[in-house]
């Protein structure tokens, strides 16, 4: 029940997608159930936060929201079908760093251009990156990991879920931040970026803290800090990078956009709608025990974070030195 009540909000946002729909269709959305679209694989942090934001959209909206994962080329290929669907409110986008900010400045062949070809309704979540190494790693704080990054340059490497991923770009700042040179390993995934990790194929990674806590507290792998301006409560114990000297910060943000065109009283049912969504406890319960915090904004804000974001790594990109394709 609570599934299917939550869908039926993230099947409203998909109602903005149509700038053509008439007035009297605009009132009476949604009218049937949406597809959100979630541009990552099954079972990550992206897809387990649009889950939840979807089902409790769905409970404010009344309708059923289906949520479809479309994975492929770094989130691309999920993204380009939202952009280049009719706008009339029932494909939606669950967006995220990556395919938003990232890739565009990576690939100059971009099938889309974000804001011009989608509508950004709100952001929803923000979470920080954790700092894994693996445990035959002789480092137990981010300072030895920067010391022994120096003595061997371009020996040691990091995983991630795919070129241009956010965790991929972490470590690229990492190597900026730290000045030091950890080489890049991609991985079809997190998950298996992790399970690489684990098996000692890789020396560290960046991830959410979530999918990662039963894995450090097992044992098979270790924390040395969280990328956020504060600790979190999941994992009190760990320190943020500039208690250890870095004034290094690093995590993912994500939020739902529609195609360019749709009209401005689905995007405003939207955009309240989430806000209404978000406030619920259960969503509260959920994201605290995910270490993810909620972030409710104006569709311009969420515009303007894009922009920000896309400028910033645009600049990332060029001093790493990866390069365009």
């Amino acid at each position: 029940m609570k599934l299917a009540s939550k869908l039926m909000f993230i099947v409203a946002c998909a109602g903005l997608a149509h700038s053509a729909v008439p007035p009297t269709a605009a009132q009476g959305y949604p009218a049937k159930p949406i597809r959100m679209i979630s541009p990552s694989g099954a079972g990550g942090p992206v897809d387990i936060t649009c889950r939840a934001v979807s089902q409790a959209l769905s409970e404010v909206v009344g309708q059923q929201i289906v949520v479809e994962n479309r994975v492929g080329a770094a989130g691309l290929i999920g993204t380009e079908l939202v952009a280049k669907a009719p706008p009339d409110g029932y494909t939606l986008l669950f967006g995220f760093s990556g395919p938003l900010a990232i890739v565009p400045n990576l690939n100059a062949n971009t099938p889309y251009d974000v804001l011009r070809d989608l509508v950004p309704i709100s952001q929803v979540a923000a979470q920080p990156y954790i700092l894994l190494v693996h445990p035959s790693v002789p480092a137990k704080s981010v300072k030895e990991l920067v010391a022994l990054a120096r003595a061997r340059p371009g020996a040691m490497n990091f995983s991630s879920g795919g070129t241009g991923v956010g965790i991929h770009m972490a470590g690229e700042l990492f190597n900026i931040a730290a000045r030091v040179k950890i080489v890049h390993v991609p991985y079809k995934g997190a998950a298996p970026a992790m399970t690489a990790l684990m098996a000692g194929e890789v020396d560290m990674m960046f991830n959410t803290i979530a999918p990662a806590l039963p894995h450090i507290r097992s044992g098979k792998l270790r924390a040395l800090a969280v990328g956020g301006d504060k600790r979190v409560a999941l994992f009190p114990g760990l320190p943020i990078f500039k208690e250890s000297g870095y004034d290094f910060k690093t995590g993912g943000w994500y939020g739902v956009l529609a195609p360019k065109g749709v009209p401005q009283p689905v995007v405003t049912t939207l955009q309240n709608g989430l806000v209404k969504a978000l406030a619920s406890p259960e969503i509260k319960t959920l994201f605290e025990k995910l270490a993810i915090d909620i972030i409710v904004t104006s569709p311009q804000e969420f515009a303007d974070l894009i922009r920000v974001e896309s400028a910033q790594w645009a600049k990332v990109i060029k001093a790493a030195g990866i390069k365009v394709k």
